[in-house]
């Protein structure tokens, strides 16, 4: 498995000083690249993690693994919009084999 994520195309998603979801969903849209018509919502983000279509160049050839680190503080302030994400990321990684995501547990930086 360790090879394989080192083969991986990495995305890192800083969530360092998100309070709400609009923030994160902003965040992930950038991190991601993902296209101005995103919905920024949990569906549209559902979506996203799943079509292979939108990731990033040299994602879709190489796995994709997202690093999500600084997210303490949000799942603590948040913490059903967390839960919410967490289930959005288990159920992308489960129906993608591609994806792998990952919670940094140090600093954001």
């Amino acid at each position: 498995m360790t090879e394989d994520l080192e083969s991986r195309h990495v995305v890192t998603l800083d969530l360092d000083g998100v309070t709400d979801k609009a923030e994160f969903m902003e965040r992930i849209g950038l991190a991601l690249e993902l296209p101005d018509w995103f919905g920024r919502n949990w569906d549209a983000l559902a979506d996203s993690l799943t079509d292979l279509t939108v990731w990033p160049a040299g994602a879709v050839e190489r796995g994709l693994l997202l690093v999500i680190q600084g997210w303490r503080a949000y799942a603590k302030e948040r913490p059903e919009e967390w839960r919410i994400a967490e289930e959005v990321f288990c159920e992308a990684v489960d129906g993608t084999p591609e994806l792998t995501v990952a919670l940094a547990l140090g600093g954001s930086h």
